[in-house]
């Protein structure tokens, strides 16, 4: 049944989210907020329900915020309060920015074993920058090595926040759960609210996440949007609960989807404003476009696969808008795309989103960042009509007889440790120190100006092994400077691999020559004939691996008789291998791609 929303008045609305580091447990206090509400049955099946793509399930991340609307009864007064559960990795920070602005007030859930983490202070600054009420969450408290005490003091110092505002709570036991739905209401103001989100559904079209600022809508009305200018028939309105729940009308005030028979994907712009038809009002502010960090090559494995590809792509991109495409070819893939990401685990989640829910199977090649060079050839400046290109596909990079300069993108990534680990984590990676802070006696932040191309593959991975697990990193744009960069080229029997050509900082080319080559001998698998693998710069090879034929044993039937038989036919087997060499072509398998560009640190 249809439910009746004209009983909550914009007074009685709240919207919030959920900000945390990873494994703070924001799904967790989620899942209790919607049994304590009613919102779903309780059941001890009720983990991360709202993490409902296949890839948060596997992984346990969030990796979409997701939105749940719950009734709640106050003090004899009735509210509906909207929950947003945001994802915690830097790479989907993007995510809990879009989601705040659909927001007044957020919970800013602290694990009290963990203590303040890198991802915990960013969240919070992007919530302090947004204006938002904050009211922090002690989470965990059931460990035995739970502090809160301790928790309280950092979040007191840091933030500012007085002790006494601080709710301990373990969502999991669901102990004191019930007082963070009292200070939802106390402490955040109602609201204001645009398309915050999209999704497509096979048979009903686009389905439009929506925040109204004012008026109404309901089935019927005709809307047009800011941006397209198309005009649309209103087919059904609703809230999530956190599945979708049909209303006759949405308020003022209130959050919900819109289904309005909008065929494109490219239609239901995230950020767009609707109003209704010949009563026009000045569009919302929109968001601030995600910036990609990572960019890296998509192809279809089979050409003939191209336009479902390009339609899974379409239809993707619209759930997760911080992606950019553009279309790109490759002499060995075919023609294909090349899509910038925020980061290496948003990468390896869209791949994986592709697979599962549109059963397309693609190669991505090696992630780069983008570089850019100032040009100093006037044909070349006259060719891409500027002086300064940036480059996202290394094919394209210039020869440096052409170039003035080159540059290469920086971040100030920010690195919260306790104390122990410090003289592991300071680091070779073409790192400078900017500051050292002690929050208290055990951690420490550390701020340091990295390359992004020198964190982009496995930094992540390292910092976590490096510190047991305790470090946490997250990072900003900090834009460019100039380096010594140069192309290196990866030949297999004197072939260059366009897939694995990477672009470089000089001082290093040497060492990443040599490894990817080991790694590539480990990684392709043996042919009948011998194969050469080359790193070469320009046309300077720097590095050497040879992998082995596979050999029959020629020799096995003779027994004794004279030196000169095994040589004969030894030579005939050379032979025949040398013809081989010459005709034969060189697969590399797609999962070698990827094999070879995670550096480990064990090599």
């Amino acid at each position: 049944e249809k439910l009746d929303m004209s009983t909550y008045p914009v007074e009685s609305i709240r919207n919030f989210s959920i900000i945390a580091h990873v494994d703070h447990g924001k799904s967790t206090l989620a899942d209790r907020l919607l049994e304590i509400t009613g919102t779903i049955a309780k059941t001890h099946h009720n983990k991360q329900v709202l993490d409902k793509l296949q890839v948060e399930r596997e992984r346990g991340i969030t990796v979409k915020a997701q939105s749940a609307s719950l009734f709640y009864s106050h003090e004899g007064a009735n509210y509906l309060l909207n929950l947003i559960d945001t994802p915690g990795h830097v790479d989907f920070s993007y995510e809990v920015s879009r989601s705040l602005s659909a927001c007044q007030g957020v919970l800013l859930v602290v694990d009290a074993n963990e203590g303040i983490q890198a991802q915990t202070v960013a969240n919070f600054y992007l919530a302090f920058e947004a204006q938002l009420a904050i009211i922090p969450v002690i989470n965990k408290i059931d460990l035995k090595n739970a502090d809160p005490e301790r928790v309280e003091k950092q979040i007191e110092k840091l933030f500012d926040i007085p002790i006494d505002e601080c709710v301990r709570i373990s969502a999991k036991q669901g102990t004191n759960v019930e007082k963070v739905l009292q200070k939802v209401i106390e402490k955040i103001p109602p609201l204001k609210a645009l398309v915050f989100d999209s999704t497509f559904d096979h048979y009903r079209g686009v389905i439009a996440n929506i925040a109204l600022f004012g008026g109404e809508i309901q089935k019927g009305h005709k809307v047009v949007s800011a941006h397209t200018k198309k005009r649309y028939e209103v087919n059904e309105v609703g809230i999530l609960t956190p599945n979708e729940q049909p209303t006759h009308k949405l308020y003022a005030g209130q959050v919900g989807y819109l289904i309005a028979g909008m065929k494109e994907v490219t239609e239901a712009q995230i950020g767009d404003t609707l109003f209704l038809y010949k009563q026009p009002v000045e569009p919302l502010p929109g968001f601030k476009s995600a910036k990609p960090m990572v960019f890296a090559g998509m192809y279809p494995v089979d050409q003939t696969e191209y336009n479902n590809l390009k339609s899974a792509l379409e239809r993707l991109t619209l759930n997760d808008s911080s992606v950019t495409v553009h279309r790109d070819s490759s002499l060995a893939l075919g023609a294909g795309w090349r899509l910038g990401f925020l980061g290496l685990l948003h990468m390896e989640v869209f791949n994986q989103r592709l697979e599962q829910e549109y059963n397309m199977s693609v190669i991505v090649t090696a992630p780069t960042v983008p570089y850019k060079a100032v040009l100093s050839s006037a044909k070349l400046i006259k060719e891409y009509r500027k002086a300064e290109i940036t480059i996202i596909n290394p094919a394209q990079f210039p020869d440096k007889l052409s170039v003035s300069e080159y540059l290469e993108p920086t971040v100030l990534g920010t690195i919260v440790t306790p104390q122990e680990y410090i003289g592991k984590i300071l680091c070779d990676r073409r790192a400078v120190q900017k500051d050292m802070l002690y929050i208290d006696e055990h951690r420490v932040i550390l701020k340091y100006l990295f390359p992004l191309n020198e964190i982009v593959v496995d930094f992540y991975d390292a910092l976590k092994s490096l510190s047991s697990g305790y470090a946490s990193f997250d990072y900003e744009d900090a834009g460019y400077q100039a380096a010594d960069l140069i192309k290196m080229d990866i030949l297999l029997n004197g072939n260059p691999v366009e897939e694995l050509a990477t672009i470089i900082h000089n001082d290093k080319a040497y060492a990443t020559g040599k490894f990817l080559c080991e790694r590539l001998k480990d990684a392709i698998p043996r042919q009948l004939f011998e194969i050469a693998i080359q790193a070469a710069i320009g046309k300077k090879i720097i590095a050497r691996e040879t992998l082995k034929a596979y050999r029959k044993n020629v020799v096995a039937k003779c027994y004794g008789g004279d030196i000169t038989r095994r040589m004969k036919l030894l030579k005939r087997q050379a032979e025949g291998k040398k013809l081989m060499r010459k005709i034969g072509n060189v697969e590399v398998p797609r999962d070698a791609f990827i094999r070879v560009l995670k550096r480990q640190t064990d090599k």
